[in-house]
């Protein structure tokens, strides 16, 4: 492999997920122009201002643009920056990783290079992606009768690219600098989190309003785009701030002794760095044999876990008890206002209460997210990923049944769930406790453990589509795409009769369709959640072992 075709390759590896992505968001669009056709607009505008600004609702609601900017400002701001995220994580870190680095500087051609190719393919998929989303808007707008003549969608598609080249940037960054892919994704992702987050709470909060600016998320879709057309102000910041991250990852790059394979220093690594404690560990994890499947799994995700557990108990946790203590009574007046209708659309939830607060800020779209996050990462990577890196070969050279390796893998993968809801369920707790907002412990609980039963859910599809593929872009984009469908029908079936009837078929009406926060567990929901995992499972284990492994790098 020349590295001439550096950039070419990285494209190449990469288009599907990018393919995925614009395809889901694409459908999102019809979906979400068919649902809003049967809401009843005229509510919007009398909204508080501040809560029309969070959800981008202008003074002229149709339509067209509750639609076009829930699915290029949200969940398209998300997926583009999650997209580009991985991409830019796994450029440096993920070959060193997969043991190609070697092969790459082989080559006549300078780490620099090796970094700005895998750069412009990140810029080059993203505006591809980007326009294939933005295509389509116009014909489908045409066909389903919907105007749409003042939206500036081409600025909205400017800043939707810029934003994903950004994160992308700065997972590169973390990567090149650390030389572990898991580590800049997880450290990439909590920023991302930490920043959606502050742009959605920080304006409702008196006092916190100008603080916004410091997240990067605010640059993205904080001036109105769509309405108000390019902020080439903002832009200007986030470009800047990539060719900082970018500059960061040359200088990180080039002078940092590479590792042939993924060998960073984990907890792990440092406990059996200590004499008396090596031989325990040794016991239990094993060294290359296979009996260290567990542990070399907890070894590659531990940083991801440990960022999403820290955001989930700090961030979306404890601080948001005394946060909503202090809301002032306009503020909570305001709230008692607003419809669930329209509070579905970022994850339900009766603001003038506790128990609503928590669900829309923490358990309604952060709280899945976080698991999916860990659930599709590992399951996308415990099997296709082997494979990509090549290590699948000596797993199955054990005297060992590929059904070992799945449930391993599996189990692992449920650990780590429980392990972000029990810090939810922590940090929630706290925050009641702080708050003094007198909220069911067992409630927490019980809406904590569905948190971590439908993260499971797909987490075992990425698993199953690992299994069945190889691939684990495929793997890892197809859940969490499937995830962001199946989120948007069960938030749009609460405002729209056309498609109540059919809510039942997502995984997160089993989720939030009980109102646990309230009511407590649902156990029937509960076993549906459990059914459908155990489903997907099984569907691996078959698929895994009748497929011929690739023991050759992905691509």
């Amino acid at each position: 492999m020349a590295v001439s075709g550096v950039f070419l390759r990285a494209a190449h590896d990469r288009w599907p997920g990018w393919a995925i992505g614009a395809v889901i968001l694409t459908l999102l669009l019809l979906f979400g122009m068919l649902a809003y056709r049967d809401v009843e607009l005229s509510t919007f505008s009398e909204f508080p201002e501040a809560y029309r600004s969070l959800l981008r609702i202008g003074d002229d609601v149709d339509v067209g643009g509750l639609a076009v900017g829930y699915v290029f400002g949200a969940f398209g701001g998300i997926v583009v920056a999650v997209m580009a995220l991985v991409m830019g994580a796994s450029s440096i870190a993920g070959e060193e990783r997969n043991g190609t680095m070697k092969i790459l500087l082989a080559n006549p051609k300078s780490r620099t290079h090796v970094l700005a190719s895998k750069a412009g393919a990140l810029a080059l998929l993203a505006g591809l992606a980007v326009f294939a989303l933005w295509i389509p808007v116009q014909p489908i707008a045409a066909l389903l009768d919907v105007e749409i003549g003042g939206l500036q969608v081409e600025a909205m598609a400017l800043h939707l690219f810029v934003n994903g080249v950004f994160w992308g940037s700065v997972a590169m960054a973390i990567g090149a600098v650390t030389g572990n892919r898991n580590t800049a994704i997880g450290a990439t992702t909590g920023i991302l989190v930490l920043s959606f987050f502050a742009v959605g709470l920080l304006p409702i909060v008196e006092g916190l309003e100008e603080l916004r600016k410091l997240s990067p998320w605010y640059y993205f879709d904080g001036s109105d785009p769509l309405r108000n057309g390019v902020a080439w102000g903002h832009l200007a910041i986030l470009l800047a701030a990539s060719a900082v991250f970018l500059a960061m990852a040359v200088a990180g790059f080039n002078r940092r002794d590479l590792k042939s394979q993924s060998v960073g220093t984990t907890l792990l690594d440092r406990l059996r760095g200590n004499p008396r404690l090596n031989r325990v560990i040794g016991r239990l994890a094993g060294s290359a044999r296979v009996s260290s499947i567990w542990a070399k799994t907890v070894s590659d995700h531990q940083a991801m876990l440990l960022i999403t557990s820290a955001a989930m108990f700090l961030v979306l946790g404890v601080l948001l008890g005394p946060t909503y203590a202090g809301l002032s009574p306009e503020a909570l007046s305001a709230y008692e206002a607003l419809p669930e209708e329209l509070l579905a659309l970022v994850g339900g939830g009766d603001m003038s209460t506790p128990e609503g607060w928590y669900t829309q800020e923490t358990f309604g779209l952060m709280a899945p997210l976080a698991v999916i996050l860990v659930t599709a990462v590992m399951g996308a990577g415990a099997l296709a990923g082997e494979e990509s890196r090549r290590t699948m070969g000596l797993l199955l050279a054990n005297p060992i049944r590929r059904s070992r390796i799945v449930i391993e893998k599996a189990a692992t993968m449920a650990v780590f769930a429980a392990l972000v809801g029990i810090a939810t369920f922590a940090g929630v707790a706290l925050g009641s406790v702080w708050g003094d907002l007198g909220m069911s412990v067992g409630n927490i609980a019980a809406t904590a453990a569905l948190q971590v039963l439908v993260g499971l859910v797909f987490g075992a599809l990425a698993l199953a589509v690992g299994a069945g593929t190889g691939r684990t872009s495929v793997a890892l984009f197809g859940a969490a795409g499937a995830a962001l469908a199946f989120h948007l029908l069960t938030s749009l079936a609460k405002i729209s009769d056309g498609l109540a009837d059919v809510a039942w078929l997502s995984p997160f009406h089993f989720y939030l369709g009980s109102d646990p926060l309230r009511t407590g567990m649902d156990w029937g929901n509960a076993g549906v959640l459990i059914a459908l995992s155990v489903v997907f499972f099984g569907l691996s284990l078959a698929l895994f072992q009748r497929r011929d492994v690739r023991l050759s790098a992905e691509g």
